[in-house]
């Protein structure tokens, strides 16, 4: 009797670690869905794989991230209160339930944006409270205190102790932090040199990395650009958005217009859609552009009406119509 309890207990032991390997597999099929910007599919696993593992604070993560790539702010909001309902001690949570918040926030009346600002800063503070080192985080809660208005808290004398303790732990993010909140009070000189400083310092994070390629691009900046796809080169090996600043640099320059086009189009084919990569416009009206510099403004006239499909208000390429029209 002894040795079938222990035959049992072992089966047992082996079917709950078979379960539990199968969730996992589950949850990362999950991620790599996301990864591929399918987030349909990465919701139906994370789904299902939630309601074998209710428990499971990571699988409401990455609903409340595929939530918000397909701007379903509601269910973003309700997976992210379950995740740090199921572990209120974790910063990362806390940061994702400010971000879905403060999404939402974004996309209502201004009178329901109000308290949901509130909110959003309340959950970043508790994120940065939690752990001092979530970068992203902290750069939330410095772009919320830098450009949110009184009225909801926020205020650019409260992000100055945070840059300040930012620059002690990493002089890359606390430089960035300094652009960032000069960028949005329109002091671009200042943000110019400060970007470029957390570039030189090796700022770590991709996607702070091209945010400021981003902003270098809006300006027209070329040199600066390539200093952005190096960086971002250098951090991330395989990410398709070093290709494409280096394309945006390069038709600024007028130069290897041939190898632009390729790195452009090849980023169109293969780059998922996602929050934190270049808009669908934005890849159309730079395409534009090369098509104008390589003498086809047949062609640059379609790729600037593609842009306006997908964003009717995009003024760069509204301007570069206009002046097709009238030259």
């Amino acid at each position: 009797m002894r040795g079938s309890k222990s035959i049992l207990a072992a089966a047992f032991c082996v079917l709950v670690a078979a379960q539990l390997a199968a969730d996992d597999a589950q949850l990362e099929a999950a991620k790599r869905a996301f990864e591929k910007g399918e987030y349909g599919a990465a919701v139906e696993l994370l789904k299902s794989a939630s309601a074998k593992e209710p428990g499971n604070g990571d699988i409401h993560l990455w609903l409340t991230k595929s939530y918000l790539e397909m701007n379903q702010h509601d269910a973003a909001v309700s997976s992210a209160e379950r995740a740090v309902a199921i572990d209120p001690r974790s910063s990362v949570y806390h940061r994702w339930l400010g971000q879905a918040y403060g999404q939402k926030a974004d996309h209502t009346s201004p009178l329901s944006a109000l308290p949901l600002a509130r909110k959003t800063q309340k959950e970043f503070q508790t994120a940065v409270q939690l752990d001092e080192r979530n970068f992203d985080a902290v750069q939330d809660l410095i772009e919320f205190d830098c450009t949110a208005p009184s009225l909801v808290g926020g205020g650019e004398d409260k992000a100055q102790p945070l840059i300040q303790k930012l620059l002690s732990l990493d002089p890359a993010e606390g430089h960035y932090g300094v652009a960032n909140c000069r960028a949005k009070k329109k002091d671009f000189a200042s943000a110019d040199a400060e970007f470029m400083i957390a570039l030189e310092n090796k700022l770590k994070s991709p996607d702070r990395i091209y945010d400021i390629g981003d902003y270098f691009a809006r300006r027209e900046q070329a040199e600066k650009l390539v200093a952005v796809a190096d960086a971002g080169q250098s951090q991330a090996p395989g990410d398709p958005r070093a290709n494409y600043y280096r394309a945006v640099a390069w038709i600024l320059k007028g130069e290897r217009l041939s190898e632009a086009e390729k790195f452009l189009r090849g980023y169109i084919q293969a780059a998922p859609i996602r929050s934190t990569f270049p808009k669908l416009w934005h890849q159309h009206y730079w395409l534009g552009r090369l098509c104008e510099a390589q003498n086809n403004p047949r062609a640059a006239k379609d790729e600037y009406q593609a842009a306006l499909k997908f964003n009717p208000k995009f003024k760069p390429a509204q301007d570069a119509l206009k002046k097709l029209d009238n030259p």
